[in-house]
């Protein structure tokens, strides 16, 4: 019997599943970070980037996992 799927791949399908995992590990990564550095930052600096101190504290105090 003739394989008609010649470019059939068993590993294909996850192999996008790998990169799209990737990238959410490294976004939540950064987004942790940058709320890190974010709670370090003083009431000038604060000013400085237009944010007030609480929306610094919330945006701050969100889980890696929300936008």
């Amino acid at each position: 019997m003739a394989d008609i799927s010649l470019h059939y791949s068993s590993k294909a399908p996850l192999a996008g599943t790998y990169t799209a995992f990737a990238n959410v590990l490294q976004l939540w990564r950064q987004r942790s970070h940058e709320r890190t550095e974010l709670a370090k930052l003083d009431s000038r600096s604060l000013r400085d980037l237009g944010l007030t101190e609480s929306a610094a504290r919330f945006e701050a105090n969100k889980p890696f996992w929300r936008e």
